[in-house]
Order: structure tokens, then sequence, then C-alpha cells
């Protein structure tokens, strides 16, 4: 009991020298307001943390159904020239929604063999994989260029020259009743293989796919 009383008499002792304690107190007014400004910084970080991470995984999650939109006969589009044909890749945003796309039929000779359904025809995007300026396609040279930075493709969309990381975006296509219809926006590699949509200077070839993580936008097709 001795000993409890010199251990309380101690604390007490060491509370009373901390100014505005008062004898007995456990918590002493200054460990009470450092801990109170230790939990209000808790908060404000979580308050600017919490929003962040959920702007930066919540694309991971969120699956939106597929959109189709006709953009024209089978008829309009050969496999030695690009069409290009204006569409809505966002909906319920009205004109800031619409995008243009290139398109041709797949031409075996040049794309190989058609690899499924949604590759009957060819569909470039018209945003290039530097800084998401709008490319443009040159009959005469058979190149899509882009004003800005210099960028430059072939006729498959791949990258030729300057500063853009990888080919450019593609869309997915389809045939339903005599008409070509596009669908979700998808990015390729340097060897065309897809890969879920990708943001412009971001690389997915080697140890890229896995530095810039995909953001799924639809759900996942079939065979693809």
């Amino acid at each position: 009991m001795a000993k409890d009383r010199r251990k309380a008499k101690s604390k007490y002792t060491a509370d009373r020298s901390i100014p505005g304690a008062f004898e007995g107190e456990t918590v002493t007014r200054r460990r009470f307001m450092t801990g109170t400004v230790h939990a209000s910084g808790a908060i404000a970080g979580a308050a600017i943390a919490l929003p962040a991470l959920g702007f930066a995984i919540g694309p991971v999650f969120e699956k939106k159904p597929v959109q189709w939109e006709a953009i024209g006969p089978v008829d309009d589009f050969g496999p030695d020239e690009y069409i290009p044909k204006v569409f809505t890749e966002t909906y319920g945003i009205g004109d800031v929604g619409k995008t243009t796309a290139y398109v041709r039929q797949h031409n075996e000779s040049i794309d190989g063999p058609q690899k499924d359904e949604y590759d009957a025809f060819v569909a470039i995007s018209t945003k290039c994989m530097h800084l998401g300026c709008p490319v443009r396609y040159s009959s005469a040279a058979e190149r899509f260029i882009c004003p800005c930075h210099g960028g430059v493709y072939d006729f498959q969309g791949k990258r030729a020259g300057g500063p853009p990381v990888r080919p450019l975006d593609r869309f997915y296509t389809r045939i339903r009743n005599g008409q070509v219809e596009v669908g979700p926006r998808y990015s390729v590699n340097a060897e065309l293989r897809r890969f879920s949509p990708r943001y412009p200077g971001e690389p997915i070839d080697g140890i890229g796919q896995y530095l810039y993580p995909s953001r799924p936008t639809a759900r996942k097709l079939p065979n693809s």
C-alpha cells in the first residue's frame, strides 16, 4: 500500500509540475489539447486522402453497360481507305460526349487473320497517345498525323515517329442488320494486342501494362 501511495504521489507531483495542472489530474489540459490536435489532424488527413483514394480506384470497380451505335451500311467502308465517322462515345452529356473514329474494313493482307466478330472493321480513335490532341489521317501519306507535337502513326495506327508512347486506341466493331456498329474503346500495344482503355501517355508494352492499371469502362466483351 505504501508503495502504491508513493507511485501515486510521484505521478501527481509530476502532473503538478506542468503549468496549468491540478493535483490529482490523470489527463492534464496540455495532454488533452495535444490529443485533440492530433485527432483533428488525422480527421483532416482522412478527409483529403479518402476522396483521392476513391477517385483513383473507383474506375476499377465501375462497370457500365456496353453501348453500340450504328455508323453506316457495310458497303460504305472499304479495306484500303479510312472514312471518318462521328458518334457518341459517352452518353448523357450532349455533344461533349461525341468523338470521331476513322473506320475501314479489316484488310487481311495488312491486318492478318480476323480475330473475332469484333474485328471485321477497324475503327481507330482520333485521340493522340501523347497528350490526347486530335489526329488527322492523310490519304496521300497513309499516315495519321498529330498537329500538336508531331506524332505520326502508320496505316494501322501504330506509332511511326514522334513522342506518342503507343498505337492509337481503337473501338470494338460489329455488324447488325447490315449496319456497322461501334462500341467501347480499347487500347492496343505495339503488337495490336487488346487492353482495357488507358490514358494518353501510358505505355502498355512490357512492364507498362502493370505500371498503368486497367480502367474498365464497360462490361467485358466475349472473346476479348
